[in-house]
């Protein structure tokens, strides 16, 4: 799986994150059967890695499924071995350097001009602009403007309005956790069919 040219092509990357582990991998299935196909599952939630190995195992080798809220070189190995094909980090930790000894793409959370450059030295794929959901479209516009070939992709607290201001701006493709997934983690699925829809309208308008 090339990971850039997947977040360039699906321009939505969703979120799950959970307490039930059950209702975590039904909510990861149904994403990608649903059309939205590039998802990452965080660390943070209940039973992730074995999300991740269930998901892995009915979806097969080829499924976008990565590790989000990896932290350190024990999570990398720990989602690698549970079939993550990426991760993701909510900030420049040695997760980065360590995804890359081990050949996984890693998009790598920074918020300043200095985090963005370091990310890049670390060997980040792409750069995940985080936290993006308040100030974030004014923060993307001024760091494209020392970065203007650098993939970003803005992360938290992006809702459908915000999610397309941010690709018109620039970025590469929008992460999304509660606004597109609800509680549907944590077993209430009201609503997420049409959340689904709205996202998939996003992402295709975008494309």
């Amino acid at each position: 799986m090339e990971f850039l040219s997947s977040l360039q092509t699906r321009r939505l990357m969703a979120i799950v994150r959970g307490s039930d582990a059950d209702a975590a991998l039904d909510t990861v299935l149904t994403l990608v059967r649903s059309g939205i196909d590039l998802v990452e599952v965080s660390l943070s939630g209940t039973d992730a890695l074995n999300v991740i190995a269930k998901a892995r195992a009915k979806l097969g080798p080829g499924a976008l499924l990565g590790a989000g809220t990896v932290l350190t070189p024990r999570d990398v190995l720990r989602a690698a071995d549970a079939g993550a094909a990426y991760t993701v980090t909510p900030a420049v930790t040695e997760a980065v350097a360590a995804s890359r000894a081990l050949g996984l793409p890693v998009l790598a959370g920074a918020l300043t001009p200095t985090e963005v450059a370091t990310a890049l030295a670390a060997g980040a794929t792409a750069v995940k602009l985080f936290p993006a959901g308040q100030g974030g479209l004014e923060l993307l516009r001024a760091l494209r403007g020392p970065f203007p070939d650098v993939p970003f992709v803005p992360v938290g607290g992006v809702d459908a309005a915000t999610g397309r201001a941010l690709l018109a701006a620039g970025a590469v493709a929008v992460g999304v956790g509660s606004p597109l997934v609800g509680r549907a983690a944590d077993g209430d699925t009201a609503g997420l069919t049409d959340r689904i829809a709205a996202f998939r309208s996003l992402a295709g308008e975008a494309s």
